[in-house]
Formats: structure tokens, sequence, C-alpha cells
């Protein structure tokens, strides 16, 4: 296991740095300039001299080789540079922001998973009954229902009929448990809905295949509890293609809510990916892609260390 677990290590090495690479080499392709959008954006005359000295000042002068090999050294150093826009860290930048976005994706996949489970499990065990179509209908409806426009109704079903909106202020949950739940709890059941009705419908189609496999029909006839057949043989195995889905959504969590952050008026990842995009500003975008880069492999490496446990025959081969 230990040596499984640091293969799969070194693997997201060489996955990262390329992901460096493009990203600058990208950006640097796009048409646009921070500095024109920075000081001239509100229509105000600045000289060209104004212009070139902050340039200058910000490093973008120098020759692409040069701020590449910057920026290759501050990615191994993990010093991620300034923001071009607010000349504040970009680590900085990020973990002002982190903190919200991550809670919503925890609790969002916590009560994905909490329903998904369940709710895939018996729509297979009840396969082409009442209950199955039922569980279709509530999984199609999560599939298809935008998750914006869920929290949309979500906010207008409080104001109705309660006649109250979450607060706009963010609190900590280690400051005040109630008042940053009474917050985030709202945004992470309107995207958990499509993150459940997603897993659900993978839990459903795995189980049902794995149900006709030779090894549940022999564990049948040899009279083992119909209990243990599902949760020991059955969902065991159906569960590895759902952990890969529970992970990548997961993972989507981080920064891909912009437009449900700008309805639950929430200041995470994703509003700050479009700001940084709006303005050009190379160095936060390149840490933001770096930050979802080293997301999206590691909890693919935990998705891989969950297989091996689920499987042994991963960890041993």
């Amino acid at each position: 296991m230990l040596r499984y677990t640091v293969n799969r290590v070194l693997l997201m090495i060489p996955t990262l740095l390329g992901v460096a690479v493009l990203i600058f080499f990208m950006l640097r392709i796009v048409p646009g300039d921070i500095v024109e959008v920075k000081l001239r954006g509100d229509g105000g005359s600045v000289s060209q001299e104004t212009i070139e000295a902050e340039r200058q000042r910000l490093g973008l002068d120098k020759p692409w080789h040069v701020q590449f090999a910057d920026w290759m050294v501050g990615v191994v150093t993990l010093d991620l540079g300034n923001s071009m826009w607010t000349e504040r860290p970009v680590v900085e930048e990020m973990a002002l922001r982190l903190e919200l976005s991550l809670e919503v994706a925890i609790l969002a996949t916590i009560f994905a998973v909490l329903i998904a489970v369940p709710l895939g499990t018996i729509a297979a065990l009840f396969r082409d009954t009442w209950i199955d179509y039922l569980m279709r209908i509530i999984t199609i409806g999560g599939i298809s229902i935008p998750s914006f426009w869920f929290g949309m109704l979500i906010m207008l079903g409080l104001l109705s009929a309660f006649n109250w909106l979450p607060p706009i202020t963010f609190t900590p949950i280690y400051e005040d448990p109630v008042a940053n739940l009474t917050q985030l709890i709202w945004p992470a059941l309107s995207v958990g809905y499509r993150y459940c009705a997603v897993a659900a419908r993978m839990i459903r189609s795995s189980l049902l295949e794995v149900l006709n496999e030779d090894y549940i029909r022999t564990a049948r006839a040899k009279g083992v509890f119909e209990r243990l057949v599902i949760s020991r043989h059955a969902l065991r195995n159906a569960l590895l293609p759902a952990i890969t889905v529970i992970g990548l959504e997961f993972t989507f969590l981080i920064g891909g809510l912009v437009v449900t952050e700008q309805v639950f008026n929430l200041n995470g990842i994703g509003q700050l990916f479009v700001q940084s995009v709006a303005r050009n500003d190379f160095t936060l975008i390149q840490g933001m892609v770096m930050l979802i880069a080293a997301f999206y492999v590691f909890v693919n490496l935990l998705i891989d260390l969950l297989y091996a446990v689920f499987d042994p025959r991963i960890r041993y081969g």
C-alpha cells in the first residue's frame, strides 16, 4: 500500500508542472493588458510614460523566458507572487475566499453522500417499481434544474414563508457555528441536490450491474442474509464508480459556483476567478488555476487510495 501511495504522489508532480507551463503561455497569448485596464479602465487620461513605468514596476516589460523562469521558481518554492491588481500576495487573496468555498463544497458533499447512497440503493433494490420511478423523478429533477435557479427558489421560499433571508456577512464556523450554518447551509443544499442526483444515479446503475454478478448469486445460494449480501458484497463494489463521481463533483464545487455565489451573495473562489479574468490579473489567474489543479490531483489521489481500500486487487497488483 505504501508503494502504491508513493507512486501516485510522484505522478502529481509532473501534472502540476505541466499545468503551470500551460497556464503561463496560454495567458500570454490571450489579448489584453492589465495596466491598460487598471489605469484607463474608467476612461482616465494617463500618459504612455506612466503606462510603461507601471508595466516595468509589475515586471511585464521583461522577456517571456525571464517571466517564465520567475514563475516556475515561484511554483516550486510555493511563492505565487502578488496580485497585479491589489498588489497583495496571491496566496493571501485566495485564502480569504477559500474557506467559504471549501466549506460549501464539504457541506454539499456530506448532504449528497448521506442522501445518494440510500436513494440509489433503494432504487436498485426496487427496480421498475413505483419506488424506483419516484427515485428517478427526484434524480432527474436534480440533474435538470440548474443549481443557481434552485438557489433562487430557496431564497424566494424563505422570504415568502418566513419573511427571512440568510445573512450576507460571512462568519467563520469556529467563531459562531450557528451563524455560519445559517448562511452556508442554503447554497450547500442548492448545489448538493444536483450533486446527490448524479451520485444516486451512478450508485443505482452500478448496483444493478453488480447484483447480476456470479459472486452475488453464489453468496445468496450459500444462505447469506440478504442484508449482508447487499452491504458487504454488492454495495462495496458498486461504490467504486460513485467514488469517482463524488470526488470530481467536489473539486468542481471549489471554483465552479460563480452564479450560485452571486445568488447567495458569497464572495468565494468562483467570484474571485471571474474578477481576476476581467482584470487580466495574470498572477492571480495563474495562482487560481494552480489551486484548482492541486485540488483535482489531490482528490484523484484520495480516489485512488479509496479504490485500493475497497478493492484489494488494486493494492496487491
